[in-house]
């Protein structure tokens, strides 16, 4: 026989909200149970240590931790893992307004800068990360207490010697992206007055050449086989079979799979609205086999509070991220035992396979939405066979 439920203190006004917000979350009963037992803990030792609505902080959660520990309890919770019921208790305004930490002028300028990669130049938020990053880290070792920015004496050697550093021990790709993130920090230094001219033609560029190899593809039954791996019964493989559908047959990116809506989905009309790169809208029908994997998915997720198509398995649940399809292809590769491959593989196997059933060029530059037709050129170098018939025979050799 359970003994009598004990009060949850000065918490429990909050503890009807609290479950609910679980539950929405998309924690099991058993585990919510848990949880407001741990929420029922906290509630009587602010009673204890007279800690009023409003002004429990981080400190003081980790002192109610040590407590437990000291009175000998054993399984006591980490900070981290408090993390869902202090989000909460922020939403419900019981945990006070921590100040923000002194920012500095760098990330001032950092912060200026993050805005207009993205309102002025419109790219993904995983790419302004980047360039955030080296733009931090550029200017952040050149602060002295006389130049708090960083930006005085900038030249032409200086971003030479911030470069060659950078690219030391990189590959020739990510040499590349560096050369760009710097090229964008330099235009924007200038754009804002903070050095007398634009020094982004003075970073040198990268010796390599480009599309020399015959660029890799997948075997169509490695494809089919990747997709027969997914046990479409449960909700996990239901998922990741939706998600590989959209790779395998519509050549979708990862970052255009995890921005998908429900309202993305326009079943009437067979449609699929596509949020791509630089803000980018593209229609493109829904084929009748990628429309049931997406139906069936839906149907085994059930409502959720969420809008986004693909959400995580595991409570709290929330949208995907981008590097997450990369993930699920990676390990239904390695389920189905066929070699590791990226989902670019699967986008750029759909380009080669439409151009080996005889679609011309222009025509499946439509589907991945490439905005160069030189992009979807490149799937041409896989036709070995025709290619053959336009080469030039080399002189005095047979063809």
């Amino acid at each position: 026989m359970s003994g009598p439920r004990r009060k949850p203190g000065r918490l429990g006004p909050f503890v009807e909200g609290y479950r609910v917000w679980l539950l929405e979350a998309g924690y099991t009963p058993q585990t919510v149970r848990a949880m407001l037992k741990e929420f029922g803990s906290l509630g009587r030792w602010m009673d204890r240590a007279d800690v009023e609505i409003g002004a429990l902080t981080v400190i003081a959660i980790e002192s109610f931790l040590e407590d437990r520990r000291a009175a000998g309890r054993r399984r006591v919770p980490t900070l981290r893992a408090l993390r869902s019921m202090r989000g909460y208790l922020r939403e419900v305004g019981v945990m006070a307004t921590e100040p923000p930490p002194g920012v500095c002028a760098v990330d001032e300028l950092v912060g200026e800068y993050r805005q207009w990669l993205l309102a002025d130049r419109g790219l993904a938020a995983t790419t302004v990360l980047r360039y955030e990053t080296l733009a931090r880290r550029f200017l952040a070792a050149r602060v002295t207490p006389a130049d708090e920015l960083g930006v005085a004496g900038l030249d032409d050697a200086v971003v030479s010697r911030f470069l060659l550093g950078e690219c030391g021990r990189v590959s020739i790709g990510s040499a590349k992206g560096k050369v760009a993130e710097l090229r964008s920090l330099l235009r924007f230094l200038h754009l804002r007055g903070l050095t007398p001219r634009s020094l982004a033609e003075s970073v040198p560029g990268v010796a390599g050449w480009r599309e020399t190899t015959i660029p890799p593809t997948m075997p169509h039954a490695d494809i089919e086989a990747l997709l027969a791996s997914c046990d479409r019964v449960t909700l996990d493989g239901a998922r990741d079979y939706a998600m590989l559908m959209l790779l395998a047959r519509l050549g979708l990116r990862s970052i255009e799979i995890a921005r998908l809506r429900l309202e993305d989905l326009d079943w009437r009309a067979g449609e699929l609205l596509v949020r791509g790169k630089s803000r980018r809208d593209d229609r493109l029908p829904i084929p009748g086999d990628v429309g049931s994997a997406l139906a069936e998915y839906l149907a085994l997720r059930g409502p959720s509070g969420s809008r986004s198509v693909f959400l995580t398995l595991r409570a709290p649940t929330r949208p995907i991220r981008a590097d997450l399809v990369g993930d699920v292809v990676q390990r239904h590769c390695r389920q189905a035992e066929v070699p590791h491959v990226g989902p670019h593989r699967l986008r750029h196997t759909l380009a080669t396979r439409m151009l080996a059933r005889g679609a011309a060029l222009a025509d499946i530059s439509q589907v991945p939405r490439h905005s160069d037709l030189a992009t979807t050129a490149i799937c041409a170098k896989v036709d070995l066979g025709r290619l053959r018939q336009v080469a030039r025979p080399w002189p005095g050799a047979a063809r």
